[in-house]
């Protein structure tokens, strides 16, 4: 089984900075974090050093990349939160999202397409 990639909001946040700038030098990262996210230096190689070290960032040679992508960590911090807050019960999400928020007809059939598409592959397999 994949080791879990969660990451701490913050740690996040910079992964998405890495994820939408990459390939990019730890110099324009440091300037990235500063901006969009007020950290210091220190606290950005801090970060970088961490994610580095659990495999989901590569600092090489002064180049920043992400070893793990973005939609796998969505994947499997979406799979948490619903074991975790519905027991795994992703029906009982979904009408905890749909009590809460209304949704139009566009992002209705494009999650009835989602759910077709998956039916189908548990179908197919």
């Amino acid at each position: 089984m994949e080791q879990p990639r969660r990451l701490a909001e913050g740690e996040y946040r910079f992964a998405a900075l890495v994820w939408a700038n990459e390939p990019l030098s730890s110099g324009q990262l440091v300037r990235l974090a500063a901006d969009a996210l007020g950290w210091k230096k220190s606290t950005t190689y801090t970060v970088l050093k961490k994610l580095c070290s659990r495999g989901i960032l590569r600092n090489e040679g002064g180049t920043v990349t992400a070893l793990v992508k973005q939609d796998a960590v969505q994947r499997q911090e979406s799979a948490a939160v619903v074991d975790r807050t519905f027991g795994g019960s992703l029906p009982r999400f979904v009408a905890a999202f749909l009590n809460e928020k209304p949704i139009s007809a566009e992002e209705a059939a494009q999650i009835r397409a989602l759910l077709d598409a998956a039916q189908q592959r548990e179908e197919d397999p």
